[in-house]
């Protein structure tokens, strides 16, 4: 089975830094899909339809590739946690997850049109913030400056020095993109993958 053209439906470079890990020929478009959250939907729910929606998107334009769509939704007792955009923001949602549990949500739609193939998975990681002090929070925003990051941190970073615990099946999830399932979907599909 050949491999198609592979695509990641995604402006996100964090995503398109981890897709670069597995060394397949990629390219990157933009889904231009609305992700305003729908009411009553959870944040598990959110994830999935924004990850089929940006793949589909895609796939639409380019029938001939393998497409992948990912989003992540990330909640803190009931509350969603974007992206804070400034240092304000940041800092105001690390102090709601000091010493709290926050879960995030990572969905992923891979697909095929031209095989007929619709993959889709998650990965639901769970990090335990420590006790932070609001120096410590200060110090932090002002070193890495994470405002594109559901959160306010890059656990990739010196973010991951905030945390007392993650529990994952796939370390790359909270970063933005679960490559164990991602590697497994597109083995599938025919790509070498070592």
């Amino acid at each position: 089975m050949r491999a198609l053209a592979l695509i990641l439906a995604s402006t996100s470079r964090y995503r398109r830094e981890l897709l670069a890990r597995l060394r397949l020929p990629f390219r990157c478009e933009a889904p231009g899909v609305d992700e305003t959250a729908i009411a009553g939907e959870t944040p598990l729910q959110r994830a999935v339809r924004l990850a089929r929606a940006k793949a589909a998107a895609v796939a639409r334009r380019q029938p001939d590739s393998t497409v992948i769509g990912s989003d992540q939704v990330a909640v803190c007792a009931a509350e969603l946690l974007d992206k804070p955009g400034d240092a304000a923001r940041c800092r105001a949602q690390l102090r709601r997850l000091c010493g709290a549990s926050a879960t995030f949500y990572t969905a992923v739609a891979v697909l095929n049109l031209a095989r007929g193939s619709a993959l889709e998975f998650v990965d639901t990681t769970t990090v335990q913030v420590r006790r932070l002090s609001d120096t410590e929070i200060d110090r932090y925003v002002a070193a890495e400056q994470p405002f594109d990051c559901a959160g306010g941190f890059r656990c990739e970073g010196l973010g991951i020095s905030l945390f007392e615990r993650i529990t994952s099946d796939d370390p790359t999830a909270l970063v933005g993109l679960p490559l164990i399932g991602l590697a497994a979907a597109l083995r599938g599909l025919g790509y070498a993958l070592p």
